[in-house]
């Protein structure tokens, strides 16, 4: 049969729309900034093709001309740009404010985009060149606050979000708390249409408030609502200055879309103000001094560590002070306070050295009453863990902070000397208060410990070596063996543990037991909050910053915390952020399917309901196939531990080649 001219034209025109289609996809499989010199090896594409996931893009699809959106969309600016040429020639509030950012050496926001700040996102990527500030694409405003809090904990630097109006401040609400109970910075941007004129639309009043910051207010420490753009100027100097300033948090200001879009005429009227960050504030020198003359003369110290180590320096100064004392530390790990293989690593021993110790200092512990005291849930009662007359000392700037509403500031414990101060920076001085007050004959007495705590470390470590081998070769495979065949293959790369999820218990907190975790951005804490969601979207902020630290990040990711906020997977691919993904898939909220366990045993009425709204099955999730949607190289669901290893050495080399990739492991409960 032959076909008329206009069916053999449409077949044609249907073909090559197929064709482009198809190419484009291929391409923007993964991010556009990637040239063929950065493509992962050919063993990579011959290996990681056997496993679940999108093989990386050849060379011809890297270097394809226009194929990918960010391509397009420069593209299109272009086209734009010259047939407007009068707008891009003038000046508007929100390039201002991104003048103001780039002053602060701004280098992320992290958003998913909205109608009240539609200035400032085009000022990002057009006026500022998507570039310090870069937006980064997020799938969610929760997302956005979590990659923003991951990001500071291993750059040391805050980043911004931006938040849609009252919805999407709602929605990114639950990661500011948990960045509030990290006592981490942010700062958290709220389109907002204050002028009830300027309203177009019902949606415009939906999304509009009065005071939008009210609803965050008892979890932030400061914001604002700058009714000028010489107004906002100095409020983000200002927020910047006080969100980096310990206690470290969270800080909002409310940016009116008006402003953001006022045209400016006269720019040489308007000045960015100089900042300056002020020094974190040390405790009081005679305190101190009392201090270390306390620890001096103990016969059994103990240092307890939570939020001490700000930066790499709280660690050295830590090992210090615990060597010139030989004083055991227990460190609660919400950073990574002390290098796990160090003898006087004790965490392990907490309980035994608590109970023995005739003086305890608490480093920026949140909850100190929770160490000293023990806790019975299913009775409803405590009793002392400390013996009577231990000398009780904190040093903290949980005291400066203070807000009623929300209750992260956990039990009063009253103490002997609370020295209100950074303890980080406090350290230097309260090292060589020690220093001089400890005698050589005292040295020499208090060296003498340091047999003792290394046998203590070592048979610690063996214990766990020895529980560890239990069950090695079980299906689903045990926690233990896919921690340690994890480590097997990340240990000779600078690696980050950048999230463990809601908890390292979890995972009944191998890595701290079995890993040598030496550098302080090796470990970067939890979601301190316990909010759910905090996992996955912090670990791929956490990942960005270590992509230009060249560190390799890796994530051991619950299932259920997953389940919140999985589009986080895209952003990684679509930004190229090399992070390796591991589940820990035991197909259930453990936690709680336990908790109910405990209280129908303590009612005596059975355990064989609990299962009943915890688990996560029926139908099981198959995670490496969602990830495989998102563009990211995925291997599993894995069972049988003998396909672990090759999994991992697989995921690794992709990773390394600069794109993440996802391990879906089958666990069990810990």
């Amino acid at each position: 049969m032959v076909s008329s001219p206009e069916k053999s034209k449409s077949e044609v025109g249907r073909r090559n729309f197929l064709k482009t289609a198809v190419v484009a996809g291929a391409a923007t499989t993964l991010p556009d900034e990637v040239s063929a010199a950065d493509s992962p090896t050919q063993a990579i594409k011959s290996d990681a093709q056997t496993k679940r996931g999108l093989a990386a893009p050849s060379t011809e699809q890297m270097n394809m001309e226009a194929s990918t959106p960010d391509q397009l969309a420069e593209a299109s600016s272009e086209q734009l740009a010259s047939s407007n040429s009068a707008d891009t020639a003038s000046s508007f509030g929100s390039d201002f404010m991104i003048d103001v950012m780039k002053s602060l050496d701004l280098d992320y926001v992290f958003s998913n985009p909205g109608s009240s700040f539609l200035g400032l996102h085009e000022s990002i990527t057009v006026y500022g060149g998507n570039s310090k500030p870069e937006f980064i694409t997020c799938m969610h405003e929760e997302s956005a606050a979590a990659m923003a809090n991951g990001y500071y904990k291993a750059a040391l630097k805050p980043a911004a979000i931006m938040c849609h109006g009252t919805v999407g401040l709602q929605h990114a609400a639950m990661n500011i708390y948990n960045a509030w109970c990290d006592r981490v910075p942010l700062i958290a941007i709220l389109g907002n249409t204050i002028d009830a004129a300027d309203r177009m639309g019902g949606t415009t009043w939906r999304h509009s408030a009065q005071d939008p910051a009210a609803m965050v207010r008892d979890f932030t420490k400061w914001d604002d609502q700058p009714a000028s753009l010489q107004a906002f100027a100095e409020s983000m100097v200002r927020g910047w200055k006080i969100s980096t300033t310990p206690p470290m948090e969270p800080i909002a200001l409310t940016v009116d879309s008006t402003l953001q879009e006022m045209k400016v005429d006269d720019r040489d009227g308007l000045a960015i103000p100089k900042f300056t960050p002020s020094e974190p504030p040390q405790g009081e020198r005679g305190a101190v001094r009392e201090t270390a003359g306390l620890l001096v003369d103990a016969e059994s110290p103990v240092i307890i560590a939570d939020r001490l180590a700000r930066t790499p320096e709280g660690m050295s100064l830590l090992v210090e002070l615990a060597e010139l004392l030989n004083a055991p530390v227990i460190d609660i790990a919400s950073r990574q306070n002390m290098p796990t293989k160090h003898y006087l690593n004790q965490t392990r021993q907490s309980g035994r050295l608590i109970s023995q110790a005739d003086l305890i200092l608490g480093l920026e512990v949140t909850d100190f009453w929770g160490q000293i005291n023990s806790v019975n849930r299913a009775e409803m009662t405590s009793e002392p863990r400390v013996k009577e007359g231990v000398k009780l000392i904190t040093i903290s700037v949980n005291d400066l902070y203070m807000k009623s509403n929300y209750q992260d500031f956990q039990r009063y414990a009253p103490v002997d000397i609370s020295i209100s101060g950074d303890a980080e920076a406090t350290l230097p001085v309260l090292i060589e208060e020690v220093k001089e007050a400890m005698s050589r004959s005292r040295r020499r007495t208090l060296s003498q410990k340091e047999k003792m705590f290394r046998k203590m470390h070592a048979d610690s470590f063996e214990e766990s070596r020895q529980l560890a081998a239990s069950g090695w070769n079980s299906s689903p495979v045990s926690t233990a063996r896919m921690c340690m065949e994890l480590y097997e293959q990340i240990k000779t790369e600078d690696w980050a543990l950048v999230s463990v999820g809601a908890s390292e218990r979890f995972v009944s907190s191998w890595p701290h037991r079995l890993w040598d975790i030496d550098e302080h951005y090796r470990y970067l804490g939890i979601g301190a909050g316990g909010g759910v969601g905090y996992g996955l979207p912090a670990a791929v902020g956490a990942a960005l910053a270590n992509k230009e630290l060249g560190r390799f990040s890796v994530n051991i990711q619950c299932d259920g915390d997953f389940m919140y906020a999985n589009g986080a997977l895209w952003t990684a691919a679509h930004h190229r952020i090399p992070l390796l993904t591991v589940m820990h898939n035991n197909r259930a909220y453990a936690q709680e399917t336990m908790l109910v366990q405990g209280t129908a045993n303590r009612r005596k009425r059975g355990v064989d309901k609990a299962p009943i709204g915890t688990v996560i099955q029926d139908p099981n999730i198959d995670y490496a196939k969602l990830a495989e949607g998102m563009g990211v190289w995925s291997a599993g669901p894995i069972e049988d531990p003998e396909d672990l290893r090759p999994a991992l050495i697989d995921a690794v080399k992709v990773v390394k080649s600069g794109y993440p990739a996802l391990v879906d492991v089958v666990t069990q409960m810990r």
